[in-house]
């Protein structure tokens, strides 16, 4: 089986204003870089369907839905905070990133692909359950892996973050439900300035000083993600994939090169065969340096997709 890659146009109709970073070529970056690898003919295309509000409440609070939805402007821009902006398309990308996210879920499931990378925007692990934040609308990592549960009436599912911030909306879905392991690195201290003091069983969330390289990333993976996972048995793993720790990325001030992803993932890969038949769905996240983000998505995707 190959690995299943969703993208829509919609989610490069949304944008939060000139020189924003989560921007649309971002995405753009990635599908240039994939042709350039030769690569992009390996994957199984999957139309992303929009997201039912319906589906946004296994997350998120009826009033956060509303408020999104309300908010939407018909011209111009609607500022959420001073870092998150929506235009007339954010609703509808939005709706398209957490539909991605779920239609992910259900190919691997089915078994019509053995994982799954979701090249699509909005990003969403800063997204809590009550508020948009961090460019972020809707949890889309957070969505697929409570419908994977719901649905498909799994037991346990690991989140696995390695964005250079907290995915703090994560943690907040997930803090009290212990079908559902957390692992991340991060910045610290760093925005959104959480994380690292969390005492809760079911996160193993790994604050980093700045200018942590590959080594230091590698180390808490052995020593600390892996054994737990190991131990925790997910049946599903879920990547929240930003690209932001790249020692490129102004975004953070960490050191990682496109090897230590592509090794992150392969560790991932081995526990995925181990304990969850394969089983991975990996949403983007951050990652803005266009080009160190379109080289590190390419070696992620070669990892899921055994290239």
């Amino acid at each position: 089986m190959s690995t299943g890659y969703l993208s829509h146009t919609d989610c490069l109709r949304h944008e939060m204003g000139r020189h924003h970073p989560e921007c649309p070529e971002r995405l753009q970056a990635i599908e240039d870089q994939l042709i350039l690898s030769r690569i992009d003919y390996f994957f199984t295309r999957i139309d992303p369907p929009l997201a039912t509000e319906e589906q946004l409440a296994l997350v998120h609070t009826q009033e956060h839905i509303q408020k999104i939805k309300s908010h939407a402007p018909s011209e111009g821009y609607y500022s959420i905070d001073g870092d998150t902006t929506m235009n007339p398309h954010t609703w509808q990308a939005a709706l398209r990133s957490a539909g991605g996210a779920i239609a992910a879920v259900d190919a691997v499931m089915q078994g019509e692909v053995k994982n799954a990378f979701t090249c699509l925007r909005p990003p969403g692990h800063h997204a809590e359950p009550h508020q948009a934040m961090g460019f972020c609308f809707f949890n889309n990592i957070a969505i697929a892996a409570k419908y994977a549960l719901e649905n498909y009436g799994l037991q346990r599912v690991a989140v696995i973050d390695f964005d250079v911030h907290h995915g703090n909306g994560t943690e907040a879905a997930f803090k009290d439900d212990p079908r559902v392991l957390m692992c991340s690195y991060f910045q610290h201290p760093f925005y959104p300035y959480s994380g690292a003091d969390a005492n809760l069983q079911n996160m193993l969330n790994v604050p980093l000083p700045a200018y942590s390289a590959g080594d230091a990333v590698r180390e808490v993976v052995e020593l600390q993600w892996l054994p737990r996972l190991r131990e925790f048995k997910p049946e599903f793993i879920f990547i929240s994939a930003g690209f932001d720790a790249h020692r490129e990325d102004d975004m953070g001030q960490m050191g990682l090169v496109e090897a230590d992803y592509a090794w992150i993932t392969r560790q991932l890969m081995t526990v995925a065969q181990e304990t969850a038949n394969g089983r991975i769905v990996s949403c983007l996240e951050g990652g803005y340096n266009l080009s160190a983000l379109a080289r590190s998505v390419v070696a992620h995707l070669k990892e899921l997709a055994d290239i």
